[in-house]
């Protein structure tokens, strides 16, 4: 799971929503640095933004607010692990999921956890999440390309996991739907507000509604 497919780069991309890849493996590394956090992040081919560091990913890194309760922490569709590592680092005593439908993906947050030494990493598939989590804090550049429908089914599979209170930070590029994404969620009683609008991203604010279970 990831955002949008890697600009610049002429073979689709649609392997990295695979649980395996199907492309032959090239390592390498990808710099994280913020005022905050700097990390060296393994990466490959047949995952998301696996040369760079998604440009939407970084809106969200550099704006979302660090965690407003002390809650699990979700990275959903987290790829080689740059939203998972960076709030890792930033919360250390919070424990971080960080969860994808992509083996080779997940194995590279492993190593690449391992390598920082942030033991408050869980990198796993979906289905290994145990039923009764709940966390406080969502964060995502979701698998816009993924189609409308799957989309919104992996949302309302999440979103509602969160606990009273909690908050999801979502980064879609606005010339992808941001704003529908945006009523759309209003709609199923998520409440969502813009909070940034930088570089051709919205960075939106899920709230759970008091309503929902």
């Amino acid at each position: 799971m990831a955002e949008q497919a890697e600009q610049g780069e002429q073979q689709p991309h649609r392997h990295y929503f695979s649980a395996d890849p199907g492309v032959a493996s090239r390592p390498g590394t990808v710099p994280v640095v913020l005022p905050d956090v700097q990390l060296e992040l393994r990466t490959d081919s047949g995952v998301f933004s696996h040369s760079r560091l998604d440009p939407g990913t970084k809106v969200l890194l550099e704006n979302a607010p660090l965690p407003k309760n002390r809650g699990d922490i979700l990275d959903l569709g987290c790829g080689y692990g740059p939203i998972a590592l960076t709030f890792a680092s930033r919360r250390k005593r919070l424990r971080v999921w960080a969860v994808d439908v992509n083996e080779r993906a997940l194995g590279l947050v492993r190593e690449n956890a391992e390598a920082a030494r942030l033991g408050n990493v869980t990198a796993c598939l979906p289905d290994e999440v145990p039923p009764e989590t709940r966390f406080g804090t969502i964060y995502s550049n979701p698998p816009i390309r993924i189609g409308k429908t799957q989309m919104h089914a992996m949302l309302l599979r999440w979103l509602p996991l969160l606990q009273p209170g909690g908050t999801a930070y979502l980064v879609v590029q606005r010339h992808l739907g941001s704003d529908s994404l945006a009523k759309w969620l209003d709609a199923q009683g998520l409440p969502t507000t813009r909070l940034v609008s930088q570089r051709g991203y919205r960075l939106l604010e899920v709230q759970k509604s008091p309503d929902l279970p």
